[in-house]
């Protein structure tokens, strides 16, 4: 019988012009599916986890023929929106704590330096310069007592782990980043900074010499038929017998995980090129990247290079059910933004922000990602749980693995984790969503 689904209009839904994308050269001309193709692989999505998958299929089936289709342009999406860390430790930002248990956590970290080690190879292959793909590590700084405690006690778990960090006094701290504001931080080294919209535009850009990339091209119906899945776009179709759906939260508009999946966005300002005095007086180093000691506080990025000196500040959680953002969702964040910045750099007080926007993350009430065959021939690697550069291409390279029937131990992993937990009916699940990002966030205190 043939298998038809329906696939809900899918729109852009992320507010604002990401400073990533916006500072980069004129993308080259796009291109459209306007035919009706046939290939042995189809991706769908070009995001972190799309471009994995379509990259781990060319090198486990070189042979093969490969199609991604993406729904607007490269790294416009929620990819180029990301703040930038490619995590290799775990980072549960639905929790006060980035600690969990020991053992779990150690896998975790396996994987993502998994994920890593593919991405830099990538980076190596593509010829990504250091500003694009930068493994720097991670500082986690303390802006309050509590967020302080929290690196001490993190600083304890990392070592039941047996895995290295340097502690950074508030001088330290003033010496990269030039802001006297913390108290403290945490540096990880094996975490990489990239710059979002750049990497997957340049991922896609080299995979476009072997893979046939689509955008502008949405997915307005699909339908298997005698083993071959037939995919619409307005203007085109691809029929392929092995679909990977790398689409994150947008896994819902095409009918799976109906109320078990939660649409959060986050939020980010980047200042305008900084000038030569202003570069002098904060001082520092010409780039770092600061997360928070407490998950819901501010992630801080100082980068130089294409679009000169600039500071990013994301913070800002907000619940959508409709996976929609507006403009004046952004304009309640600007508050936020600006006071955050001004706490860390009241040395540069006339340095005004000029993109602010908003991108979109996909969780599971019990961080689960979603994973496998959810159809015959039909592969998904959704649900990044907010660590979308390190996760999404995790479970991209792992889909590509088990489609094409690679054995690895991390499939596993992925294939015995739990289904999402169903959420409550709405207008509970906002309701609650909604006060208990509230409640982290005050609980954040200075650290947002």
């Amino acid at each position: 019988m043939p298998q038809k689904i329906q696939v809900k209009n899918i729109r852009h839904g992320n507010p604002g012009l990401s400073g990533w994308y916006a500072i980069l050269p004129e993308p080259e001309p796009t291109h459209v599916l306007e035919e009706d193709l046939t290939a042995d692989w189809l991706v769908i999505g070009g995001g972190f986890a799309g471009l994995s998958a379509a990259r781990r299929l060319l090198q486990l089936r070189e042979k093969e023929s490969i199609v991604l289709l993406d729904s607007i342009r490269i790294g416009e999406g929620s990819s180029g929106r990301n703040s930038g860390f490619m995590i290799d430790l775990p980072h549960d930002i639905s929790s006060d704590s980035y600690a969990g248990a020991v053992e779990r956590d150690i896998r975790q970290t396996m994987q993502n330096r998994y994920a890593i080690a593919f991405a830099a190879k990538t980076a190596e292959d593509y010829g990504f310069s250091q500003e694009v793909f930068n493994p720097c590590g991670k500082i986690n700084g303390a802006a309050s007592e509590k967020g302080d405690r929290h690196n001490r006690e993190y600083v304890v778990h990392l070592n039941s782990m047996g895995e290295e960090s340097t502690w950074l006094n508030a001088s330290d701290m003033k010496r990269i980043t030039g802001s006297d504001y913390y108290l403290s931080g945490l540096l990880t080294p094996k975490t990489v900074t990239i710059q979002a919209a750049a990497y997957v535009r340049g991922f896609a850009q080299g995979l476009s010499q072997n893979v046939n990339i689509y955008e502008n091209s949405p997915v307005i119906a699909m339908k298997r038929a005698d083993g071959i899945w037939k995919v619409n776009t307005p203007k085109g179709s691809v029929s392929a017998p092995k679909v990977i759906l790398c689409v994150n939260g947008h896994l819902q508009s095409f009918g799976f995980l109906k109320q078990r999946l939660m649409h959060i966005f986050l939020y980010a300002s980047m200042t305008r090129a900084m000038t030569t005095e202003e570069i002098r007086r904060l001082g520092g180093e010409p780039s770092w990247g600061v997360a928070p000691a407490n998950p819901f506080g501010s992630s801080v990025r100082k980068i130089c290079g294409v679009g000169g000196h600039r500071i990013l500040m994301r913070n800002k959680f907000h619940f959508n059910s409709t996976m929609e953002a507006s403009d004046r969702d952004i304009q309640r964040t600007v508050r936020n933004h600006d006071r955050s910045f001004q706490r860390r750099f009241p040395m540069l007080k006339n340095l005004e922000m000029e993109y602010r926007w908003g991108g979109r993350l996909c969780l599971s009430w019990n961080g689960v990602p979603v994973f496998g065959e959810i159809e015959d021939g039909l592969f998904a690697a959704c649900c990044q749980n907010g660590v979308g550069v390190s996760k999404g291409t995790l479970s991209g390279i792992l889909a590509a693995e088990y489609a094409s029937g690679f054995q690895n131990s991390y499939i596993e992993d992925y294939l015995n984790e739990k289904q999402p937990t169903r959420l409550p009916p709405e207008p509970i699940a906002t309701m609650g969503a909604t006060a208990y990002l509230n409640w982290q966030e005050w609980r954040a205190g200075l650290e947002k």
